[in-house]
């Protein structure tokens, strides 16, 4: 428990943040609300939140390029995560101070993403988990998160929110301290040099890949930001709003635990195809109706407009040279996962506040402009195999405890 495995240690660190972010994400913009702010304002502090996770991606993320770097950064961010949480108790309902926590919290919420699956990315690439399996874990998490603050913020008030996103927090934080088996160590000279995003963003493929990502995920915007309020102006209470909530990410468990059966010989353009005609069914149907059974079918789509797009974005990345992993990690996160879904939630919040759910319409469309975008495996990938054998040539060619005493004693 105390020195765990790398799949133990990342699949338990993924529960905790997650657990948080199932409370921060469906829930944040009703704690907004019950806190005076307007529809409008809500989209623009969403989308500040995700303009500040692409601005610390494309910054900080990329600056932790080395493996042996990643487990001390994800302690500090944390740490830091779980403070600014506990900043919103402090803002008073002042718009300015809402914005100062959200901008806060999220430049440690930002790269605690990419950097984790980076983590994961790395051992998995050493046949030390599966990464499927290992990120269930979060979903699940996920799950809880929803489900437990929809609970309580029912019956004990929307102050609940912030109390169960500090509780997420703590528990990564906590799991964090712990020393893994084996640790991360880069695998040779080359990987050690960080790649200029810059270049990267040269490359026609890579920004084929972040274009087709940003419109798929780009996508859950509206429902990330407005599904709760606009579930909830349709009568239903926050518990259900959790539960349904909780259901998306039960059909997100599912794909991520029976990945490697379903999806074993498929093609990255078979698998995004099949997110973004996902994307327009869901979306065309969450502007259409609000009845419970459709809404359910809504949610269990979630395993494919998120998940199965997901699982290809990190297959792409993982088939990367291992020097560009963590770049094309944060630029996932940071262009798509931010960039596009912070401009997209502040539109949605002007568009749900004029439109209402005919907004959902405008989410249904990315997914028909995604279809059109075809992206590959980049060429020359490192096999697993490879990427073994040079990650034990770089632990083997490190100097031993006792040799490193030697050297600082002489």
């Amino acid at each position: 428990m105390f020195t765990p495995s790398p799949y133990g240690w990342i699949s338990q660190y993924f529960a905790g943040f997650f657990f948080a972010y199932g409370v921060y994400l469906p829930f944040w913009a009703l704690w907004f609300e019950n806190q005076g702010v307007t529809p409008t304002d809500i989209g623009v502090l969403v989308g500040i939140g995700f303009a500040t996770r692409c601005v610390a991606n494309l910054v900080l993320t990329p600056r932790i390029h080395k493996v042996e770097h990643l487990m001390p950064a994800l302690r500090w961010l944390s740490l830091a995560g779980l403070l600014f949480v506990g900043f919103h108790f402090f803002t008073g309902g002042s718009f300015w101070l809402m914005a100062l926590a959200t901008v806060l919290f999220n430049l440690c919420c930002g790269p605690i993403v990419p950097l984790s699956d980076a983590m994961a990315n790395y051992y998995a690439r050493l046949n030390k988990l599966d990464y499927g399996r290992t990120r269930l874990w979060g979903s699940i998490a996920f799950i809880a998160g929803s489900t437990v603050v929809g609970f309580m913020v029912a019956h004990f008030g929307s102050d609940m929110i912030v109390l169960t996103a500090m509780a997420g927090m703590l528990a990564a934080w906590l799991m964090s301290l712990r020393r893994i088996q084996p640790m991360p160590v880069t695998s040779d000279v080359s990987a050690g040099v960080r790649p200029k995003l810059m270049e990267l963003l040269r490359e026609g493929p890579v920004v084929k890949f972040l274009l087709l990502v940003a419109l798929i995920q780009g996508s859950h915007a509206a429902y990330y930001s407005f599904s709760a309020i606009h579930w909830k102006a349709a009568g239903y209470s926050e518990d259900i709003i959790g539960y349904l909530w909780s259901l998306g990410v039960v059909a997100e468990v599912a794909v991520f635990a029976l990945s490697k059966r379903l999806f074993s010989g498929w093609s990255l353009r078979a698998m995004f195809a099949l997110a973004s005609i996902g994307v327009m069914v869901r979306w065309g149907m969450t502007a259409s109706t609000t009845l419970l059974l459709a809404l359910v079918l809504i949610q269990l789509l979630h395993g494919v407009t998120f998940a199965v797009a997901h699982i290809a974005a990190i297959q792409y990345i993982q088939h990367s040279e291992q020097r560009k992993m963590v770049a094309l990690q944060a630029l996932y996160n940071a262009i798509p996962l931010g960039a596009v879904i912070a401009l997209m939630t502040t539109l949605s919040g002007w568009g749900f506040e004029h439109w209402g759910a005919n907004v959902f319409w405008a989410m249904a469309l990315m997914g028909a402009v995604s279809l059109f975008i075809k992206v590959a495996p980049q060429d020359n990938p490192v096999t697993s195999e490879q990427f073994v054998n040079q990650a034990q040539s770089a632990k083997e060619a490190e100097p031993q405890e006792g040799e490193k005493a030697t050297e600082s004693g002489a």
